[in-house]
């Protein structure tokens, strides 16, 4: 079968969760690079990075990478890829996207143009034709250009692999689903650890984790554009994929996870996208305030979005928030604190400094996930023996 690379695009300072995926899926690792991690497959390494990877945005199949400094090294190099190798005479293929960082080319709208024109000049050599139908599956193409490095390459995803299915609905400023998988990927937390997340919104958090707990493939339940590409990928490719996250699904799995929010009607969301996600069982949701968490058991796990200054015009609303997070934890026996904000005050108002602190892009806003570590529970005794 053929071997491809296959790129993998994430969240900036997420590619070694994301590779640690990867890795775990079982295929050889070529590149990491800011934002991206390039790895080797076959088409049914394709269709399996596409139904199991929680911390990618999207699976692109790598067509070609050359430098070009001008619009016509840029034309040569993308004639010169395999084109009817990946497009038949009848597929539909634009270039939904072209970036360019620290590149002589920036133009993002005169890139798409070249690059369109130089995939039709190559097919009319290959399949001897003046003009395509487009009629057939959809391909689209998305051209990276870093430091005038064209890295040219095919959408096997469609829509963002963060689109589960599940959230229909959403509070305010909600935290994406890749990027929520990615955070919690960056703790020590497992299934049989309580996990709470106190200001919960539509329940990102929870249903991540719970999804994470029951081994659930966040693809399995929603469609890919590349599923149309018989050309490259047979569907029973597909169906084996599938039939694989469907037998590692164990929804009986004992888990305490829980989210509060002081907002019934987001409550009422989390509770919608949960079931549609198929883990409402697995998730305690209830319309609570911060300030009357508890919970009898130690070692457990608050991981949160709270609201950013740029949510909320009270800024002394916002401080006694951050003081009511903070009173919450410090009730909480030898439990851990992990919340992502660009709050410049968190670590004052929590009173420690974080253990770990990292630099995210929530959206558009710069901000920190704050990790502040409680003590690992104590190694649970063998049974005599055993």
């Amino acid at each position: 079968m053929q071997t491809y690379e296959l790129v993998a695009p994430c969240h900036f300072g997420m590619e070694a969760v994301l590779k640690k995926e990867i890795y775990d899926l079982g295929y050889e690792i070529v590149q990491v690079e800011d934002g991206k991690v390039t790895f080797a497959g076959d088409a049914e390494a394709l269709c399996r990075a596409n139904i199991f990877l929680r911390t990618a945005e999207r699976v692109l199949l790598k067509a070609g990478k050359f430098r070009a400094e001008t619009f016509d090294e840029l034309f040569e190099g993308v004639r010169a890829l395999p084109w009817d190798i990946y497009l038949p005479s009848d597929g539909k293929f634009w270039v939904t996207k072209a970036s360019s960082i620290k590149s002589k080319l920036f133009s993002p709208s005169d890139i798409q143009r070249i690059v369109k024109k130089a995939i039709v000049e190559k097919l009319k050599e290959a399949y001897h034709i003046s003009w395509f139908q487009e009629t057939g599956a959809m391909y689209p193409v998305r051209v990276f250009l870093l430091r005038d490095e064209a890295l040219i390459t095919l959408d096997t995803s469609g829509d963002s692999l963060h689109k589960r299915g599940y959230r229909t609905q959403a509070g305010m400023a909600p935290l994406s689903e890749t990027l929520a998988a990615s955070l919690i990927g960056l703790t020590p937390w497992h299934s049989d650890r309580i996990f709470v997340d106190p200001l919960c919104g539509s329940g990102t958090f929870p249903i991540e984790a719970a999804m994470m707990a029951a081994s659930m493939a966040p693809g399995m339940n929603r469609e890919f554009i590349s599923q149309e590409w018989k050309n490259l990928i047979p569907m029973k490719i597909w169906y084996g994929a599938l039939e694989e996250a469907q037998d590692l699904v164990n929804l009986d799995v004992r888990t305490d996870i829980q989210g509060y929010d002081a907002d019934g009607s987001v409550i009422r969301i989390a509770r919608e996208n949960a079931s549609r996600a198929g883990v409402e069982h697995m998730i305690h949701f209830q319309q609570r305030s911060i300030s009357e968490l508890h919970h009898p058991k130690k070692y457990g796990f608050l991981v949160t979005n709270p609201p950013y200054g740029e949510r909320m015009e009270d800024k002394a609303g916002l401080s006694r928030l951050y003081g009511q997070i903070a009173e919450a934890y410090h009730r909480l026996d030898s439990w851990s604190l992990y919340m992502i904000t660009n709050y410049a005050d968190t670590e004052r108002i929590i009173g420690r400094k974080a253990d770990k602190k990292r630099k995210v892009y929530n959206g558009m806003i710069k901000t920190d996930f704050y990790q502040f570590m409680g003590p690992k529970p104590p190694k649970r005794r063998k049974p005599a023996g055993i």
